[in-house]
């Protein structure tokens, strides 16, 4: 028996007439017009040799062999459109950052307000998921993250270049000891507590908090608070306290608090260290080299010196 070629807008047609019980409504509902969906049952019924509809006054109803036939071509619908989602997946670039107010999600704005037709698509993630681990996993094709972690290397297929170092500020409360100061030494770090509730999940974040209460004796309180790790809170409750700081990027867009003062820290400057992650999969995409361009023209590695960074996120930032 010869094989058929059938049409998709043929069986598209034929489903939609199944389900609006009229011509003319299938035609409304595929946007087109009612002969053009009249053409393609016409076809249909012509290549497999039998009625598919009866037609009535006002109606339609489907024949035995339109009702054996209906569930095949539901079936063959929904493959062709996995298909082709599956082929647009691939054209648009998924590319994961830490939130709307995080410097990541800042410097993608910027971008995207000036590539508006980049094939790019956001992926908000959060402290217990992070970028880093949607794009070792694979959710996503590129991700915004700290690329070091002793505990878990980056894999072989995911690359890394600097993008970022996010100068940390303290924030404190206007009642804070600190609120009036216009600088902190980073050594001087070593008498604070600094609320971090971000810092508590087993990630690259909470590694380099670690990392850096190590290095100048800040102590990182990381405990859950009952309204949330969102920034409302997290300031609510420094603006509150005349003990907890907390640390804020100055590339990361902190909402407006009347009562929270910023002091920046000095000699050396902690800096979040944000990278480009990219797998190999996604090398060959058209969207991919624009993005890498804008990173690297927009770095700048002059600021390392004056900066502290854990030791082993050097290597990379010295680019």
């Amino acid at each position: 028996m010869a094989k058929l070629d059938l049409d998709l807008s043929a069986l598209r047609a034929m489903v939609a007439i199944a389900d609006e019980g009229q011509f003319s409504l299938a035609a409304s509902l595929l946007g087109v017009s009612q002969q053009a969906v009249s053409k393609r049952i016409a076809k249909l019924e012509g290549q497999l040799g039998t009625r598919l509809f009866e037609r009535q006054t006002g109606n339609v109803a489907l024949t035995v062999h339109g009702a054996r036939f209906l569930p095949h071509a539901r079936t063959v619908l929904t493959s062709a459109d996995t298909a082709i989602a599956a082929v647009r997946e691939l054209q648009v670039l998924r590319v994961a950052v830490h939130g709307a107010q995080i410097v990541d999600g800042n410097l993608m704005r910027f971008y995207l307000e000036r590539h508006p037709d980049a094939q790019i698509e956001l992926i908000m993630m959060g402290p217990s998921k992070t970028s880093r681990d949607a794009v070792v996993a694979g959710r996503v094709d590129v991700a915004f993250a700290r690329h070091n972690w002793s505990a878990h290397r980056l894999p072989t297929y995911v690359n890394a270049a600097p993008a970022y170092l996010d100068a940390l500020h303290l924030l404190v409360g206007s009642g804070h000891p600190l609120a009036g100061r216009d600088h902190i030494e980073f050594d001087d770090l070593v008498d604070l507590t600094a609320w971090v509730p971000g810092a508590g999940f087993d990630s690259e974040v909470g590694d380099f908090y670690r990392q850096l209460s190590a290095s100048c004796g800040v102590t990182i309180n990381s405990d859950r608070h009952p309204g949330g790790i969102g920034f409302t809170n997290i300031l609510d409750r420094i603006a509150d306290s005349q003990a907890l700081v907390t640390f804020g990027g100055e590339g990361t867009t902190t909402p407006w608090h009347p009562n929270i003062r910023r002091v920046p820290i000095v000699n050396p400057t902690p800096a979040y260290p944000m990278a480009l992650l990219w797998r190999e999969t996604a090398s060959s995409h058209p969207a991919l080299n624009s993005l890498t361009d804008f990173v690297a023209d927009s770095y700048r590695s002059n600021e390392t010196s004056s900066i502290w960074l854990p030791e082993p996120d050097r290597a990379l930032f010295r680019k």
